[in-house]
């Protein structure tokens, strides 16, 4: 990796928009790569950017850091991602997304139910105990967790 075309921790940071511990997490889990200079310093290869902007945006979305560290180790040999990479991680987060939508949307939607009980009739509860199930094993409010 020539010096020239590496970018520093502190430049890899300002141009990604994230901190430079941000960067040595990334680093330290597997999601970028450095080399080190014989003074020991980190030197990243200017395709991190893209990585880091990859990283973000799922992040944006929700993603954890794992999930994202499995999709970049998909790409043969580490690879920084191409568009068409980017479609593909993109089109399987959008799906991920879409679900926690519909499962915030159904929480929205039970939540003015909830306000009026304060879980203290939790027979009734549509979000905790939904069709009334502990009623069968237990009488009045029994859990609050």
């Amino acid at each position: 990796m020539a010096l020239s075309a590496t970018l520093t921790i502190g430049e890899v940071a300002t141009r990604g928009g994230i901190a430079t511990s941000a960067v040595r997490y990334y680093e330290s889990v597997g999601l970028i790569r450095s080399e080190r200079t014989t003074g020991n310093q980190r030197r990243f290869l200017r395709s991190v950017l893209r990585r880091v902007a990859v990283i973000k945006a799922a992040q944006a979305m929700g993603i954890s850091l794992n999930e994202v560290r499995t999709a970049l180790d998909s790409l043969p040999d580490g690879r920084t991602p191409s568009r068409r990479d980017w479609e593909k991680l993109s089109r399987r987060w959008r799906m991920r997304l879409d679900e926690r939508i519909g499962r915030l949307e159904r929480l929205r939607d039970e939540l003015t139910g909830c306000i009026g009980c304060g879980c203290l009739s939790i027979d009734r509860c549509r979000l905790l105990n939904p069709g009334d199930e502990l009623a069968t094993k237990y009488s009045g409010g029994s859990r609050l967790d």
